[in-house]
């Protein structure tokens, strides 16, 4: 099960390019690629079992974790931490890029424990080296186990082509610039207080909340074959998100999410609870909004909605190892070449696009966690599958990896989707949309359409032995009157449909591309991705009843509200 979650979000950004002359001198924090290196070569060295096989192949990551994060409620400080942490990832292969002991893409290196992997914050060689030499040694012996059982496996399976297990790929050398994370503490929670106080003001509230996050991830990355890079990434946060309930006792969510890489693009804070005031506003609206019940009808998703349909419909499903695991649906295997959505709708993947319009895309990066140039990949062109996404395992027809290897810290890397674009050749004007969305509904005879403004994400299954669907959960959503074009707020349903059918209903799409950014969550973990869309119109989608439960509202009001004294 796969999903996409639009809430709090770490993202990366890289500055800068490759070094030149002696790059190591422009970082002061070399001490830890160099363990690394050391560590590295004594292990490519020495590392053997007798009777068995010796390692092809040895990568060492080191993800350094630096926050602050700040959260309030009501005009107070709930919390304000600061924290660091440094987490390793090693693979070790044994066999040879043909054959070797990966088991559906993925390779040995995880530890029995979380606490094996964690590394030394200071720059000791030493200590650095310590934990390498205890995980390297459990990750080859593990390798050496998944090797033999693979051997084994294969005596009685029937055994497709042979693509390879693991492609070979450039050596790359990066020391990206190393960046300094600015941020007042006193001062942001200063503005933490002043902008959460605004939800005083608000009776129907049951819940709101604030928080500020800034973040320095830095990477280190070496392996065997050369590559070795470092590089920074810098994020600053604000989340804000409040609940109210209904009279019928269903809980209404909603939140606004900003991301930004510099301090000096950070809103001033009149702009800040403006724009909370308003999503508050908004909240407080859905809460008498009528319930529907399930239903099927044409539907309108802005871009926001538009971009967690593609991402679970489609996206998911051209993630490179799903092609070779028997386990999963392989929904697209067999249809490169052929035609798979509206020949009028385009899908690219681009890890290397830093920003859309001004919009920083969190799911840019300039190399993956296997240490492959992030690479403009066209998935589907005029509807035609043309691509898959690629990490280092091969699938039939790929035998080379794309730069999207992607995992959290501690994880073994898979193909994952970074910032993906849908583009289309059929756009409209958002007051043209509409109303080709007001002439569908007449022309099915539907009291109704749908528009759907803002989601709270999305998940997918799919795997082989259950269903292939998705579903999506609206926050805010409007029916439309196909006569008049009134909208009028509506709730408690959420999207649901199988793959295929779904995004073959579109029927032409908005002029009105966005972004918007999240954190996915797969076999590798969570990671930040983006989506770049229009809006879409869809000819029909079914929405089913969300489950949630129903609650008596609170018997007191708010303290500041209850005038009985």
């Amino acid at each position: 099960m796969q999903f996409l979650i639009f809430l709090l979000i770490t993202s990366p950004l890289l500055a800068g390019a490759a070094g030149s002359g002696d790059p190591q001198a422009e970082r002061g924090d070399t001490a830890v690629l160099t363990a690394m290196q050391d560590e590295l070569e004594r292990s490519q060295k020495k590392l053997k079992l007798k009777g068995y096989e010796d390692p092809y192949f040895i990568s060492y990551q080191i993800k350094d974790n630096a926050f602050y994060s700040i959260e309030g409620k009501y005009g107070a400080i709930v919390s304000s931490d600061k924290s660091r942490i440094r987490r390793l990832f090693v693979d070790v292969r044994v066999g040879d890029y043909r054959f070797d002991n990966s088991m559906r893409g993925r390779s040995g290196g995880g530890v029995p424990f979380d606490e094996a992997s964690s590394v030394p914050l200071d720059n000791d060689p030493a200590a650095i080296r310590t934990v390498l030499w205890q995980v390297t040694d459990y990750a080859y012996k593990e390798a050496l186990a998944q090797y033999l059982n693979k051997k084994a496996v294969n005596v009685q399976e029937v055994k497709a082509e042979d693509f390879g297990s693991f492609t070979k790929e450039k050596t790359h050398v990066f020391y990206g610039p190393e960046l300094a994370l600015p941020f007042d503490a006193g001062k942001w929670e200063e503005t933490v207080r002043e902008v959460s106080s605004i939800y005083k003001d608000y009776k129907e509230l049951l819940n709101a909340g604030l928080s500020v996050t800034a973040q320095r991830e830095t990477v280190y990355f070496i392996n065997t074959e050369g590559t070795r890079y470092i590089r920074d990434e810098i994020l600053y946060s604000i989340d804000a998100g409040v609940t109210a309930r209904a009279e019928d006792g269903k809980v209404i969510e909603n939140y606004r999410n900003f991301y930004y890489v510099a301090p000096e693009d950070i809103p001033p804070v009149e702009e800040l609870k403006k724009t909370i005031r308003e999503m508050v506003e908004e909240t407080v609206k859905m809460r008498k909004a009528e319930a529907l019940p399930p239903l099927s009808v044409p539907a309108l998703l802005e871009p926001e909605a538009a971009g967690v349909v593609f991402h679970e419909a489609v996206g998911h499903r051209l993630e490179g190892e799903r092609q070779i695991d028997n386990d999963e649906g392989q929904t697209f295997k067999e249809k490169v070449g052929k035609k798979i959505i509206p020949e009028f709708l385009s899908i690219i993947d681009d890890p290397s696009k830093k920003s859309f319009n001004g919009t920083h895309l969190m799911g840019y990066y300039p190399f993956d966690d296997q240490g492959v140039p992030g690479e403009r990949t066209v998935l589907v062109e005029n509807g035609v599958l043309r691509s898959f996404l690629m990490s280092r395992t091969p699938v039939e027809g790929f035998r080379k990896s794309n730069g999207h290897g992607r995992a959290s810290y501690g994880q073994a890397p898979v193909a994952r989707m970074s910032n993906t674009i849908i583009e289309s050749s059929k756009e409209y004007p958002k007051d043209e949309l509409k109303a080709l969305l007001m002439e569908e509904v007449k022309r099915q005879k539907k009291p109704f359409g749908l528009i759907i403004k803002s989601m709270r994400g999305g998940e997918t299954n799919t795997s082989s032995y259950n269903f292939q669907a998705f579903r999506g959960t609206p926050l805010v959503l409007y029916k439309v009157d196909p006569v008049t074009g009134e909208e009028t707020p509506v709730r408690d349903i959420e999207i649901v449909g199988t793959p295929i059918v779904t995004v073959n209903k579109i029927i032409a799409t908005g002029d009105d591309y966005a972004v918007f950014n999240g954190f996915c969550g797969a076999e590798s973990g969570y990671i930040p991705v983006s989506t770049v869309a229009p809006s879409i119109l869809v000819s029909e989608m079914e929405f089913q009843r969300e489950s949630s439960r129903k609650e008596k509202p609170p018997l007191l009001p708010p303290p500041a509200f209850d005038t009985v004294k």
